[in-house]
Order: structure tokens, then C-alpha cells, then sequence
């Protein structure tokens, strides 16, 4: 059996193909900077060179046709048609007050996601034309909707309620939801394991960090509260949207500058952020590269981006109650940008936070997990990369399965000691030979060999 899974985000659109039989990717890979000048689809697939081009992607449908034009390319692809496609996951962010897990899509949930989709300008627009592409080619198999609020579902009232008038949330489903779910699942299991506890017994503060951005307090195993909230626009700084910000601007711009509600939710959610201080650059690539030109703008771009996520775990780790086991980073940022990584942990020295500069600047892999926390630091800081992809195949086939359930009762199979990614075994080779100081922060997992 084989599983695709898409997972359309707000500037790109991963894939990968899983071999249920033989559990293992045969191909994965992602289109970046979608609706952006400069695209490209990066495909690694099992036992070939990894290939990549560029290809302008204006919307997501673009983007999704490239990927299957790949998948089944002669010289390329690992599948002679989409007809060996048994099942699709999809990534979905917002189902509002309506699910709290993931489903199987019908043309009535589909329009649910439609209804709510103000709640993710940025991604349900993307998701929904991720399904729509998707089930156009496969019309005859199971298309699974993975929620990004679900992992949230276990915060408490005084983390999720806001203080406004109590029949918003009664009647309107006001409330904060949280998203990045599935990555912070798969990291937060991960990084029981890492540590060889339980996950009940586990206490993290997770910070996933890419074009969109946000944290998880991670308290017992479960979600305690997490940055962004009713929609994916609070919290940190990310690379178009604003983050936390005063209520009150947006009705002081309206009468300031005449602009209306659509102005403001346009200007909030795709013009701030990162793009929005430098006024050219939403890729934290770009920044960094103007900012060590000397663009002033950019570094302070850099400055309150890193700010926002140090204030951030102080406070999580007030609302923890304790010292948490373990930092980690994770996403597309968080695995690669040690200047970010340095810059967020940068004066924590006085909360148990050790960062070890070099292993930092070595810490640059998809294929492991990486220790970058001094030798004397109280608290550990991990590299994780995530794998939403995994958690999307899995729920996917326990959907088609009938054994699905909430996170506290099923069991992923990443949460075993001797779990074994097969694609990422053979990426690391190549890392090791272009990184060979990588193996000396590569996490060694508790009771095992490895």
C-alpha cells in the first residue's frame, strides 16, 4: 500500500510517498516559495541523486500539479501513475469549533473548511486547493484531513480562553486553537524519546520556527498552551505576519490611513512580519543575507524575531512551574538557522539555557537529531526535525482502518527506542560526508545502540 501525503502550507507544498508494506519513504520533497518569484521543487526519491529545478508556482493547484508531474516523471519519479495511491493525507489548519481530529474529507467537510476559512487566510485557501487538485487525479481513494488544531485540544480553559465577553465564545467559538499541530506531536514523542521518558512524564518547550511560526508548552506529555491563537496571526514573528500586536491598531490605522477590514487583514497577515520591518524580505535567508550587508532594517528584523521567541519560553517556562526537560527547535528555520537558534537563546544563561556555539553552527540536517546545549547546561536544547509527513501517513492509514484515536491513546511508531527512519538513514550519509563534525551532536537514543 502506498500513502501521499500533501501538506500545503502558507509559501510551500511538501509531499511524500510512504511504502506502508515495507514502511518506508520512497520519495518526498517540497515546492518553495509558492505564490513568490523564485520557486523551485527540491524531490529526493529512494536510490537516485536528488533532484531539483526551479519553477515559478503563482497558487498551490500549480504546485500540487508539479509534484505529481515529478512523482510520475520517467527518469525522476518513483511511480509509473497516481493509480498505486491507495490514500492521501492532507494537511488541513482550521476546522474552527467543528473537529477535533482528523477525518476523512467528504464534500461536507470540505465545505466546512470552507466556512472557516477566515480563520486561515494563509493556509486553508492552500489546503483546500491542495484536496481539490489531489482529488481530481485519485477521485477513488480516501482523502484524510490531518488537523493542525487537534495536538491542542488537552489546554486548559485559562490557556485557550481569551478575556472578552463570554458570548463570543459560546456563540462565535472565539478562543485560542493553536496550530502546527502534527510538528509538534512528532516532536514532543520524539523528544520522550530522546530523553527515555514516557511521554506523560515528559516537559518541553517547543519552538517551531519557519515562514509561519510558534511555540508549544509542553507540560506532562500534552499540550499546555501555545502561541498562536482564534487564527495563526498571534504569537511570534513570522515571515508575513505580525505576531502579537495591540488590538487597538488595527481600528487607530483604520481611521489614520482609511482602511477597511479587508485592508487590515491583508496588511496583518501577508505584509508584516519580517516583510513588513525589512520592507523586501520574508525568507530568513534573504534577511540574513542583507542583514550582513550592513541593512539596518533586516537586522532589526533579526532583533525582534529572536526577542519574541526568548520572551516566549521565559513565560512558558512560568507557566510550566518548572524547568522544562528540554528546548528544542524544529522546522525549516529552526533546523537550519544557527543565527536565529544563538539569537533566541542569547542571555538565557540565568534559566539553566546553555548554548554551545559550536555545535550550534554544526547543527544543519533533516536526517537527525542533534544535541546543541553545552556539556553544563541545566536544560537541554535539542535539534528535532519534524516529520509532519509521518504523523499525516499514520493517521491516515488508522483512519482507513477504523483504529484511530486522540494522541494520549494511540501509538505512533515513532515513539519506539529502536524506530528507524530508512530515508533519513541513507540522507545522513551524505550529510556526514559534506558535515563530518555532525556526528558528534547526533543525539544517542537511551537503552539503545544508536
Amino acid at each position: 500500500m502506498v500513502i501521499l501525503t500533501l501538506n500545503c502550507g502558507s509559501s510551500s507544498a511538501k509531499y511524500q510517498v510512504f511504502d506502508w508494506d515495507h514502511r518506508d519513504v520512497i520519495a518526498s520533497g517540497v515546492v518553495e516559495r509558492v505564490t513568490q518569484e523564485g520557486g523551485s521543487i527540491t524531490h529526493n526519491a529512494k536510490g537516485k541523486p536528488e533532484y531539483k529545478i526551479s519553477h515559478e508556482c503563482p497558487n498551490h493547484t500549480i504546485a500540487v500539479e508539479l509534484i505529481i508531474h515529478t512523482l510520475t516523471d520517467p527518469e525522476v519519479g518513483v511511480i509509473k501513475d497516481m493509480s498505486v495511491i491507495r490514500a492521501v493525507g492532507h494537511r488541513v489548519l482550521h476546522g474552527g469549533n467543528k473537529f477535533t481530529k482528523s477525518v476523512v474529507v467528504t464534500p461536507e467537510i470540505l465545505e466546512t473548511f470552507r466556512e472557516v476559512q477566515d480563520l486561515g487566510p494563509l493556509h486553508n485557501p492552500a489546503n483546500i486547493m491542495g484536496i481539490e487538485a489531489a482529488q481530481k487525479v485519485l477521485p477513488n481513494v480516501p482523502h484524510c484531513a490531518i488537523m493542525d488544531t487537534a495536538w491542542h485540544q488537552t489546554m486548559p480553559d485559562t490557556s485557550y480562553m481569551y478575556a472578552v465577553p463570554y458570548e463570543w465564545y459560546t456563540d462565535y467559538a472565539v478562543r485560542r486553537y493553536g496550530f502546527h499541530g502534527t510538528s509538534f506531536l512528532y516532536t514532543a514523542k520524539r523528544a520522550s524519546v530522546v530523553l527515555g521518558k514516557k511521554p506523560e512524564d515528559t516537559n518541553v518547550i517547543i519552538a517551531h520556527i519557519g515562514n509561519g511560526a510558534s511555540m508549544c508548552c509542553v507540560k506532562n506529555g500534552k499540550c499546555w498552551d501555545t502561541t498562536m491563537g482564534l487564527t495563526p496571526l498571534e504569537g511570534l514573528v513570522m515571515g508575513t505576519r505580525s505576531g502579537d500586536c495591540d488590538p487597538a491598531l488595527a481600528f487607530y490605522m483604520m481611521r489614520k490611513a482609511d482602511m477597511s477590514v479587508q485592508d487590515i487583514d491583508t496588511a496583518l497577515n501577508k505584509k508584516s512580519g519580517l516583510l513588513g520591518i525589512t520592507g523586501k524580505y520574508a525568507d530568513r535567508r534573504d534577511v540574513t543575507k542583507a542583514m550582513d550587508a550592513g541593512d539596518k532594517r533586516a537586522q532589526l528584523a533579526y532583533n525582534i524575531e529572536c526577542y519574541r521567541l526568548r520572551k516566549y519560553i521565559g513565560s512558558y517556562i512560568a507557566a510550566m512551574g518548572q524547568l522544562p526537560d528540554a528546548l528544542i527547535f524544529t522546522a525549516g528555520v529552526g533546523e537550519f538557522h544557527a543565527g536565529v537558534r544563538k539569537g533566541v537563546l542569547s542571555g538565557l544563561e540565568h534559566l539553566g539555557i546553555k548554548l554551545d556555539l559550536a555545535k550550534n553552527e554544526l547543527a544543519r540536517t533533516r536526517n537527525a537529531e542533534t544535541c546543541i546545549s553545552a556539556d553544563d547546561s541545566q536544560i537541554k536544547i535539542f535539534v528535532i526535525p519534524t516529520d509532519e509527513e509521518l504523523v499525516m501517513t499514520e493517521d491516515a492509514y488508522a483512519l482507513m482502518k477504523g483504529t484511530y484515536d486522540v494522541h494520549t491513546k494511540f501509538t505512533y511508531s515513532f515513539q519506539s527506542p529502536d524506530y528507524v527512519n530508512k530515508g533519513r538513514e541513507e540522507g545522513l550519509i551524505r550529510d556526514l560526508e559534506k558535515n563530518p563534525g555532525l556526528r558528534d551532536i547526533i543525539v544517542k537514543i537511551p537503552g539503545t545502540k544508536k
